[in-house]
C-alpha cells in the first residue's frame, strides 16, 4: 500500500510538474538555440574562409549567420519576453553595510595591498575565499527573503493609552527552503525627538527644545523572527499602545535579514497598507469623577422635574391603576377618567462639543483635547448604562438612539475632530423640549445666555481642569433656580 501511495504522489507530482511547463515557449527557445548555434557556425567558417582568402564563400556565411541572428532577435525575442514574468525586476532591495561588513571589506583590502606586494598565492586564496563569502551573503539573504509573505491583523477598536494585541503573520511560500533571521518593521521614518542641548558654560544661550512631531505608525517596534519553515506560516503577537488619538498609518513594512554572515542587512519592502483610528482615551480622570456626580444631580433632578408631565387625560379602562384617576375630571364628567403622562423614554441626553476655540494657542490646544477626552469618556459612561443618546459636533450629527447603536461613531469623530479658529458663540438651542443637554464650549463662564443656562448643563474648557470651579458654577446655578 505505501509504494502504491508513493507511486501516486510522484505521478500526481510530475504531471502538475508538466502542466506548470510553457511547452510552446520552450519550444520557441530550443528553436532559437539551435538557429543561434547555427548562425555562431557559420560564423567561425566565414572567418576561415576569410583567412584563405574565398570572398564570396565568406561573404556568403557571414550573411547567413546575421540573417539567422536577425531572425531570432525579431521574432523570437519578443515572443518570449512577452510570455515572461517580470515580477522580480520590480522588486526593491535596500542595502546597508553593517560594522561587521565594514570591518571585513576592511580586512579584503589589507590583504589585496599585502597580496600585490609580496605575491603570495596564499593571500590571493584567502582574498578570493573572502569575496566568494560576501557573494554568497547576498545570494544568501536574498533567497531569505524571497517568497515570504506578511499579513498583519489589527482590532477594530482601539482607544489612547491602551495596550491592545495585533497579530503579524509570515507566511514562507517556499515550499522546501526555510527563511532564517528574518525582522519585520516599518517602513515609515522614524520621528527622532529633538532633546534640549545641555547647558555648557562656554555658551551663552542654549537652544529651548521645540515640541517634537507625533509618530503616526503603527509598528513602532520590530519583531523578529528567527526560523520560517518552508510551506509554513509563523504568528507573532505584539502589543501596541498609542499616546493619543488619531490616525494611524503605514504604508508599507521591510522585511529585513542579516544572513548569513550579518556583512550586509537587506530590506525587502513589502506595500502592505494598514490605516488605524485611535479612538479618545476613555479612563475616568480625577476631573471626571469630580464633575460626574454633579452631573448626574443635575441629570436626575431634570427627569424628576420633567417625568411627571402631564400628556392627557382619558377614559379608564380595566388595565389601569386606581393611583392613576383623576377625581376631578371623574367628577365634573361623571366618568371614571386617568391622568397619562409623558414616556420615560422620551427623555434623551444630548451631548454637544463645540470645537471653535477662536485663534489657535497652546493653552487652548490642550484644553480642546482634554474636552474631546471629557466627551469619550460621557459617551461611554452613557454607552455603559444604556442610555439614549444623541451626539453633535460642528455639522457632524448623530440620531437619537441608544449608545451602543450609535458609540463607535462617536468615538471615530471625536478621534478626528480638529479645533476651529472661530471665535465661540453660543451653541444653538435644538427643537426638543424634553432633552437634557450637555454642552462642553470654550466659552468662558458668565457668558452662556439665561435661556440656555436653565436648560443645559455648560463645562467650560478651561474649566476642566477646576473642578472646584465647577462646583462653584453648580451651586450658583441651582440658587439661581430657586
Amino acid at each position: 500500500m505505501d509504494s502504491v501511495s508513493t507511486s501516486a504522489q510522484a505521478r500526481s507530482f510530475r504531471e502538475s510538474l508538466l502542466e506548470r511547463i510553457d511547452r510552446p515557449g520552450w519550444k520557441k527557445f530550443a528553436v532559437a538555440m539551435v538557429a543561434l548555434g547555427l548562425a555562431f557556425v557559420l560564423a567561425v567558417y566565414s572567418s576561415v574562409f576569410a583567412q584563405r582568402g574565398y570572398v564570396l564563400v565568406t561573404g556568403l556565411f557571414a550573411s547567413a549567420a546575421l540573417l539567422l541572428s536577425g531572425w531570432v532577435a525579431i521574432t523570437v525575442v519578443p515572443y518570449l519576453a512577452r510570455r515572461t514574468r517580470l515580477e522580480w525586476l520590480r522588486v526593491s532591495i535596500d542595502y546597508r553595510l553593517t560594522k561587521e561588513g565594514s570591518l571585513f571589506i576592511g580586512l579584503i583590502l589589507v590583504l589585496s595591498i599585502a597580496g600585490l606586494n609580496t605575491g603570495n598565492n596564499l593571500l590571493y586564496l584567502i582574498l578570493s575565499s573572502m569575496l566568494a563569502a560576501i557573494l554568497m551573503s547576498g545570494i544568501l539573504s536574498l533567497a531569505v527573503l524571497s517568497g515570504v509573505e506578511l499579513e498583519v491583523l489589527l482590532p477594530d477598536h482601539v482607544f489612547a493609552r491602551r495596550p491592545v494585541p495585533a497579530r503579524i503573520h509570515l507566511q514562507n511560500d517556499k515550499r522546501r527552503i526555510p527563511s532564517f533571521s528574518v525582522t519585520v518593521s516599518s517602513a515609515s521614518k522614524a520621528v527622532e525627538r529633538i532633546a534640549p542641548q545641555p547647558k555648557r558654560w562656554w555658551r551663552k544661550s542654549v537652544r529651548v527644545a521645540k515640541e517634537a512631531p507625533l509618530d503616526l505608525r503603527i509598528l513602532r517596534q520590530a519583531l523578529y523572527f528567527p526560523f520560517l519553515p518552508g510551506g509554513k506560516a509563523v504568528a507573532r503577537t505584539v502589543e501596541l499602545e498609542f499616546p493619543r488619538r488619531g490616525l494611524y498609518r503605514e504604508d508599507a513594512f521591510f522585511l529585513s535579514t542579516r544572513f548569513p554572515f550579518g556583512f550586509l542587512e537587506k530590506a525587502l519592502r513589502l506595500p502592505v497598507s494598514r490605516d488605524l483610528w485611535v479612538y479618545p482615551a476613555v479612563e475616568p480622570t480625577e476631573e471626571f469623577y469630580e464633575i460626574l456626580p454633579m452631573l448626574s444631580g443635575e441629570l436626575e433632578a431634570f427627569q424628576k422635574g420633567r417625568g411627571h408631565d402631564l400628556y392627557s387625560i382619558r377614559d379608564m379602562l380595566p388595565t389601569d391603576s386606581a393611583r392613576h384617576v383623576d377625581w376631578k375630571a371623574s367628577a365634573r364628567t361623571r366618568t371614571p377618567k386617568v391622568r397619562e403622562f409623558a414616556r420615560e423614554d422620551e427623555r434623551r441626553l444630548q451631548l454637544i462639543l463645540d470645537p471653535r476655540i477662536g485663534p489657535p494657542q497652546p493653552s487652548m490646544l490642550s484644553l480642546f483635547e482634554a474636552a474631546v477626552e471629557f466627551c469619550a469618556c460621557l459617551a461611554w459612561h452613557f454607552y455603559e448604562v444604556d442610555a439614549q443618546l444623541e451626539f453633535r459636533c460642528g455639522e457632524f450629527h448623530t440620531p437619537a438612539a441608544r449608545a451602543g447603536e450609535t458609540i463607535y461613531d462617536i468615538l471615530q469623530h471625536l478621534a478626528a475632530v480638529q479645533p476651529s479658529a472661530e471665535l465661540p458663540v453660543a451653541p444653538p438651542e435644538g427643537p426638543q423640549e424634553n432633552v437634557f443637554r450637555i454642552v462642553c464650549t470654550a466659552l468662558p463662564r458668565g457668558s452662556v445666555p439665561t435661556m440656555l443656562w436653565s436648560r443645559s448643563y455648560f463645562i467650560s474648557f478651561d474649566t476642566l481642569k477646576q473642578p472646584e470651579a465647577i462646583r462653584r458654577q453648580t451651586d450658583e446655578k441651582n440658587l439661581a433656580m430657586r
